[in-house]
């Protein structure tokens, strides 16, 4: 089950408060600027900056390639326009 639509379009990263990404079929949020990944437990975003996960550049270049080629945007549309 993926997360509800309107709590998307509020949801941000608790550390830079800017928009996310979601991989609904790998359960993550992901912040492309901090390589920050949040992960979704029981269709509930655990969004501690604590329990989150830094990926490598590797690992980013993965999710901000797969969100190009599955059309995933951010949660909401930052300042500036510029999401990643």
């Amino acid at each position: 089950m993926a997360l509800d639509p309107t709590l998307l379009e509020i949801l941000a990263c608790p550390e830079d408060k800017g928009p996310l990404l979601y991989f609904t079929d790998e359960d993550a949020l992901y912040n492309p600027r901090s390589h920050r990944r949040y992960e979704v437990r029981d269709d509930i975003p655990i969004m501690l900056v604590e329990e989150s996960e830094i990926v490598d550049d590797a690992e980013h270049e993965r999710l901000v390639a797969k969100a190009d080629s599955d059309g995933i945007t951010p949660t909401f549309e930052a300042a500036g326009g510029d999401p990643s």
